[in-house]
């Protein structure tokens, strides 16, 4: 099998559950809201579906392909947080986060979801940038 099929076939379960969120219930599936909501009480039914189906996921995934994907992490615990924690907080200042402005923004053409999609992957490559150069 490529290698490529399993990133295919979960950015097609991706933007299908987004689309059908959106379809069903006329709600932008932008994790950092969901989560957000969740942790406020709100909707929660719904919204702990939501988190319960992406942490079921790899579990569906090995289920499927017989073993999780080999996965390297070069960073350290601490870089990982902090690099959370700015995410979080990012997501947080741009109304949303990649999930709800990269799937579904891009999908509406909305200029707000394209403004933050191409800051994000400014600020990813850039980070990517230095943490290289500086080892």
């Amino acid at each position: 099998m490529s290698a490529y099929w399993p990133s295919l076939l979960g950015g097609m379960l991706l933007g299908l559950s987004a689309s059908l969120l959106l379809v069903l219930d006329g709600r932008i599936a932008g994790i950092s809201g969901i989560v957000g909501r969740l942790l406020l009480g709100r909707r929660a039914a719904l919204n702990a579906a939501f988190v319960a189906g992406l942490v079921a996921g790899p579990f569906a995934y090995a289920a499927l392909f017989g073993a999780l994907p080999a996965l390297t992490v070069a960073a350290a615990w601490p870089v990982i947080l902090a690099a959370g924690l700015l995410v979080g907080v990012g997501s947080r200042m741009g109304s949303g986060c990649t999930s709800g402005h990269g799937i579904l923004g891009l999908a509406r053409l909305s200029p707000r979801s394209i403004a933050a999609t191409a800051t994000f992957l400014a600020a990813g490559i850039l980070t990517a940038t230095l943490g290289g150069l500086l080892g």
